[in-house]
């Protein structure tokens, strides 16, 4: 998907009313598919009305919030149909929308974040006196405590997530389009973002089509429901209601064994910063155990991850592995993040926040099969490897495809994936569950809970209550 920093420099979005949207027969190709990723949409959407759009992973809802944002230009992508955005073609309204897409650093353009929020009330020609105020308003309104001058490296995805949304916010668009704006935040950012939405809208100065799969908090908001399906689109009544994620999940039983990797009193602050991104914190991961680390945005926990996962150094404390996990290395003793990176590869499996970081190759294949291939395997293991995997996790027709073009599910379902192809005896997962339908989740969470099963140690970073609640054994409150 192209990236979205194009919706945050348009013209001004404050002038004007509420904005409708008209989709009619309306279908997306995208250049390096061959099928397609929307067909048959017929979609009316009155100025003023507020619409959750929700649907499996995969179906296209991002797809239809980057046509109705005009960005779909991708070279090769295929739009058919009639699309039109306040009775315009989508690109000549981009000035009047303002979107929170699904990996907020693809709208991050400012290096401090009043001056990303400001950036494109600047483009507008605002006068300063009315941009600061419009900026100080927007943070406040959706959390975001830092104040202007935190710099956005050292931003979690969460806040990183609200800073974009504040951007959004600020500039008083006539159509708030937003994809999963509260998956990397806790229970209570999420409710406060929801709220600042409710605030916003109001008066129905704004349109709002909103894409979560945690459908359920939003519908005391929105007027309808509609639902991506094969071939278009379904309306759901106001009765609607998602079905329990969990209903009727059976997991296997584990036996919990020797702790494989501790943190003592790791922690860590990052360069030219004051303040801790990590205060000393102690964990144990033991073989046949899950271990969930929770707690609200901006408290360490990608961090803590990073750590256990060997690929950033404490810069106080100290992570040890094992002497069984440890067996075998060539150099770095029990210091996972001294550990060359075929050592690491087969110890210690990791996913990142952001899926798109640790992708290397040009097809989901080749990525399931690049760990496997480093650690020694034949090519026909590594292969038997990747194909098995990503039957399991719904992947089988993309496999020829690039991992860039997957949907935001999709992309996390691959990551998981990646962390498993080598068969690590630990596990480091951050927010492994983002983006997932009812069904999808469900796989993720029996694959996991299949690996802890066979013995393996894991550690998940999460702001999902359900999978804590079927799946964790232990939990750390940073």
């Amino acid at each position: 998907m192209t990236s979205t920093s194009g919706a945050r420099a348009a013209p001004d979005a404050t002038a004007g009313g509420p904005v409708g949207v008209v989709a009619r027969g309306l279908a997306v190709r995208h250049g390096s598919r061959r099928s397609w990723a929307l067909t048959g949409v017929d979609l009316v959407v009155e100025p003023g009305e507020r619409l959750l759009v929700t649907g499996a992973s995969g179906s296209g809802k991002s797809t239809l919030l980057a046509a109705v944002a005009g960005l779909l230009h991708d070279e090769g992508t295929e739009v058919t149909g009639e699309l039109t955005v306040g009775g315009r073609p989508p690109a000549a309204s981009r000035g009047r929308l303002g979107m929170l897409a699904q990996d907020p650093d693809s709208q991050l353009v400012m290096t401090r974040a009043g001056d990303d929020v400001a950036f494109g009330l600047e483009n507008a020609g605002l006068p300063p006196e009315q941009i600061w105020p419009r900026v100080d308003e927007a943070m406040a309104a959706v959390g975001f405590v830092h104040g202007r001058d935190r710099p956005t490296h050292a931003l979690s995805g969460g806040e990183k997530q609200r800073l974009v949304l504040a951007g959004a916010l600020a500039r008083r668009p006539g159509l708030l389009l937003l994809d999963e704006p509260t998956s990397q935040l806790d229970p209570g950012g999420a409710a406060l973002v929801r709220d600042a939405v409710a605030r916003v809208v109001a008066d129905r100065a704004a349109t709002v089509l909103v894409v979560d799969h945690d459908a359920a908090p939003w519908l005391p908001l929105v007027d309808r429901v509609v639902e991506l399906v094969d071939g278009g689109l379904v309306e759901h009544g106001t009765g609607w209601r998602p079905a329990p994620r969990a209903a009727g999940l059976r997991l296997p039983a584990a036996t919990a064994g020797p702790v494989l990797l501790a943190a003592d009193a790791a922690g860590y602050t990052y360069r030219g910063t004051a303040v801790p991104a990590l205060r000393p914190t102690d964990a144990a991961l033991r073989a046949g155990r899950v271990l969930a680390v929770t707690r609200p945005n901006g408290t360490g926990k990608s961090t803590l991850a990073l750590l256990l996962a060997g690929l950033r150094a404490p810069t106080t404390g100290r992570v040890d592995a094992a002497a069984g996990l440890a067996s075998g290395v060539r150099r770095g003793g029990t210091a996972p993040h001294r550990w060359r990176a075929a050592d690491l590869v087969t110890r210690i499996g990791t996913v990142f926040q952001n899926p798109e970081q640790q992708f290397l190759t040009g097809r989901l294949r080749d990525e399931l099969a690049l760990g496997p291939l480093r650690s020694g395997e034949h090519a026909a293991a590594a292969r038997a490897t990747a194909d098995g995997l990503l039957e399991r996790l719904g992947l089988t027709e993309f496999a020829d495809a690039n991992p860039f073009t997957l949907s935001g599910g999709q992309k996390r379902r691959l990551s998981v994936a990646t962390a498993l192809a080598t068969s690590p005896e630990v596990l480091v997962l951050d927010e492994p569950t983002f983006g997932q339908d009812a069904r999808t989740w469900r796989e993720v969470v029996t694959l996991l809970a299949e690996q802890r099963a066979a013995g393996r140690a894991i550690a998940i970073v999460t702001h999902d209550a359900d999978l804590v609640d079927v799946l964790a054994d232990e939990r750390i409150r940073l």
